[in-house]
């Protein structure tokens, strides 16, 4: 059942393809609300978020942003969506004032003075053709041209992944300031889960095309432990209790849930972060013990 409340609502969405296929993939965000959406390359981001954004055909599924159906809806959707991609879409012998001119006539909230404030922030010169921007500078321009209209959705594939540290730092203040009134909302597909420790409220897991978790950052820690110790506690009674397991000639480290806890004995036990739970989930998924770095094999 869809809801207005919600700001994107992805529902049972399929895509398939000759080798690879989006299998029933489900999540909401919230107003307000920064979600994660991580997975290791190939397991489908970029094909989910072409599809809530109608650049190709899906299989089966229903998509809603802010209440209106990307299909149906799609001119009314897309002149409230942000968007910025990992590939840049600038064409190299044209700038930065040029889009921004472009923009102020495709939507209807756009903000030249707010446009000018990212564009003065983040140095992008005006009239420099796009060939002779570096990485960052192109995902500094998209993310301005993205930020100036004031989208009510805004959608980032991979947009911290050029930028330098204190690029990023802006781009995050940006996005907790986006959704601070309670209005708006972010879906944030990044490799860089650090970024997300700092700003999601939520977390989307895609492993091979399938949703293996979507909850809020807070019910990670509730759910979900690291533990780590040595491998005379992991045994036939509890080792299919781990959700994935790196594991070195002494010592072992896993994610499992806080339930089983009681069946491992003489265990450290860690609060997991978005990464635990992204890198434990794709070992699990391939069926994989990998061995553990740095271990002092000496005792």
């Amino acid at each position: 059942m869809m809801n207005t409340n919600y700001a994107l609502e992805v529902e049972n969405v399929c895509k398939n393809y000759a080798d690879f296929s989006l299998d029933n993939v489900s999540f909401r965000i919230e107003k307000g609300m920064v979600m994660g959406l991580v997975g290791e390359n190939g397991a489908g981001k970029t094909t989910i978020i072409k599809l809530i954004l109608n650049a190709m055909e899906r299989t089966s599924g229903d998509i809603r942003i802010l209440g209106m159906d990307n299909i149906k809806e799609e001119i009314e959707a897309k002149e409230r969506i942000g968007y910025v991609s990992d590939d840049d879409f600038l064409l190299v012998n044209s700038n930065i004032k040029k889009y921004a001119r472009a923009f102020a006539h495709v939507y209807k909230n756009w903000d030249q003075e707010l446009f000018e404030k990212y564009a003065r922030m983040w140095k992008l010169p005006a009239k420099k053709k796009f060939s002779e921007y570096s990485k960052g500078m192109k995902t500094k321009a998209m993310l301005a041209l993205a930020l100036a209209h004031h989208p009510d959705m805004l959608i980032l594939d991979e947009p911290t992944a050029g930028l330098d540290p204190v690029a990023r730092i802006e781009v995050l203040d940006i996005l907790r300031d986006i959704v601070a009134e309670g209005e708006r909302a972010v879906l944030f597909s990044t490799h860089i889960t650090g970024d997300l420790d700092k700003i999601a409220d939520s977390v989307t897991v895609l492993i091979d095309g399938k949703v293996t978790e979507s909850m809020a950052i807070d019910q990670i820690e509730d759910k979900y432990a690291v533990i780590s110790g040595s491998l005379n506690a992991l045994d036939s009674s509890n080792t299919d209790l781990c959700i994935g397991v790196r594991r070195g000639t002494q010592n072992f480290e896993a994610l499992t849930e806080r339930k089983n806890l009681d069946r491992f004995k003489g265990v450290n036990v860690h609060t997991p972060n978005i990464e635990n739970l992204l890198t434990f989930s794709i070992w699990g998924h391939r069926d994989e013990i990998v061995e553990l770095g740095g271990e002092n094999n000496n005792g």
